[in-house]
């Protein structure tokens, strides 16, 4: 009986199926090279509910969703923040088409990967099943796990959990035509971890509901999330009808950028969480083009491709956002189960465009600490304290992020206004609330007078002086936070 022959080797192997590793391949197919996917199942639809800010999606990603909101909000207290910035919900079976048929042809491997080995010409990966794979470019994308590659969490993971279903009710859960955000009003059932609700209007009598804890360790379970969700729709007169679907979250929001030696990680298996928003799917969008492209090049050259993915994915300038997130994730940590609130209505009243590039991946750390300073700024007092403790528990990184922010280009922090697309105002049945949001500071582009308390020269609005002494300024701040983190 002959042995039976191997796999023709392929110029790039992708471990996993799902949008990061489909959105790479599709992107290395363009530039002519080809792909192998490994992954222990046919094609199949995605299962996770993906919405993501509608203006953060290509134009064909922008066609795979199933729901477009423009009346987006929050509620940190009674009353509605609008965000004023559309959010779009995907068709999971129309994306995975799109990404399949942007990508042509791709070898499909159904199995298990257990390892891989370098060799001269590249890679050859194993799978429980018994496949040797050749590839010159092999990629981790196999989800939060990894599969070849094993994500870091300092401190142990964080995780976001969340239980949520689609249900027909009798009795609106949420505003009619709104894409709720963030739901921070009275929490309900056990537990003393905060959760918000996450709630969508998918038409007529049909909503998307979910008890959401943004950051947790340790975080609530499925039981207890569960519990959550149906005593607060209890307690609101909204008790679901028919359950259509229920959806169980759990995933890691605090990985550290990975080290940038052999295969590449990609998506979530390297580390393309959002540590602040859990968001990962258009950021592997807007990443597959510049990573495909360095990969190419090297491959055309006869470089190592890993060596060139990793540069153009995790530039010296990410990788030191990542530390600032991940100060962020702390002070998330830190903070006590009633400040979550005034943390995020502070949050949503800095001018849109901070927010959104505090929630943007590619944002350099410059204008994430800017945005981090703005915040404490703006913060009460109890907020403040263990967001203090948060950034002196790691003075290194505390240090490099101020140095970040007095280095960052002093533009305006107060931009003209950008036109927001498509965006609208509140759906009809909150234009009572007309004389609650007029009071609300939703002029955002009002030029400010003064910096920080105490700042003096020629100070941007987030008190940072482009002439001063870096040394003076971290005294200066150790001694504004000292009240602040003295123990009582």
């Amino acid at each position: 009986m002959p042995a039976p022959t191997e796999p023709a080797p392929t110029d790039a192997l992708i471990v996993g199926a799902g949008p990061a590793a489909l959105a790479l391949a599709v992107e290395l197919r363009a530039r002519h090279h080809s792909v192998r996917i490994v992954a222990p199942h046919a094609p199949q639809a995605f299962p996770a509910t993906y919405g993501a800010w509608l203006d953060d999606l290509p134009a064909w990603a922008q066609a795979c969703a199933t729901h477009v909101w423009t009346d987006v909000r929050v509620y940190t207290g009674p009353q509605p923040t609008p965000l004023l910035r559309p959010y779009a919900l995907l068709d999971n079976t129309r994306f995975l088409h799109a990404l399949l048929d942007r990508a042509g042809p791709l070898t499909w491997t159904v199995g298990t990967v257990t390892h891989a080995v370098p060799g001269p010409d590249g890679w050859t990966v194993h799978t429980r099943e018994g496949h040797a794979l050749s590839a010159r470019f092999v990629v981790d994308a196999a989800g939060h796990a990894g599969s070849l590659r094993r994500p870091q969490h300092p401190g142990g993971a964080a995780l976001q959990t969340a239980y949520g279903l689609t249900a027909r009710f009798e009795r609106p859960p949420s505003a009619p035509g709104a894409m709720v955000w963030m739901d921070y009003r009275a929490p309900h059932g056990p537990g003393e971890t905060p959760t918000f609700l996450y709630a969508m209007h998918l038409g007529g009598d049909t909503y998307f509901v979910e008890e959401t804890s943004l950051i947790a360790r340790p975080a609530p379970t499925r039981v207890a999330l569960r519990a959550r969700l149906h005593e607060r729709l209890r307690a609101q007169g909204t008790p679901p009808g028919e359950i259509l679907h229920e959806e169980w979250v759990a995933f890691p929001m605090n990985a550290a950028a990975p080290d940038p030696h052999g295969p590449l990680a990609f998506g979530a298996a390297g580390g393309m969480v959002h540590p602040i928003s859990g968001f990962q799917v258009a950021g592997a969008l807007r990443a597959a083009p510049l990573v495909a492209h360095a990969a190419a090049d090297a491959l055309r050259a006869g470089r190592d491709p890993h060596a060139a993915a990793w540069a153009a994915l995790w530039p010296p300038e990410r990788r030191a956002a990542r530390e600032v997130h991940l100060l962020g994730v702390q002070a998330l940590l830190n903070l006590p189960p009633d400040q979550l609130a005034p943390f995020f209505r502070a949050f949503f009243a800095l001018p849109p465009a901070a927010w959104h590039a505090f929630l943007d991946p590619d944002t350099p750390p410059g204008a994430l600490a800017r945005t981090m300073l703005r915040l404490f700024a703006a913060l009460p007092g109890r907020t403040r304290l263990p967001l203090a403790r948060a950034a002196l528990a790691t003075p290194g990184v505390s240090g490099r992020a101020l140095r970040s922010a007095m280095n960052a280009p002093t533009a305006s922090a107060h931009p003209g206004p950008v036109p927001a697309r498509q965006a609208v105002g509140m759906s009809d049945d909150t234009r009572s609330e007309k004389a609650v949001l007029n009071h609300e500071d939703l002029n955002q582009t009002e030029t400010i007078q003064s910096g920080m308390q105490g700042a003096t020269g020629n100070a941007d609005a987030n008190g940072l002086d482009p002439d001063v002494d870096l040394g003076e300024r971290v005294e200066e701040l150790r001694e504004n936070l000292r009240p602040l983190t003295e123990q009582k």
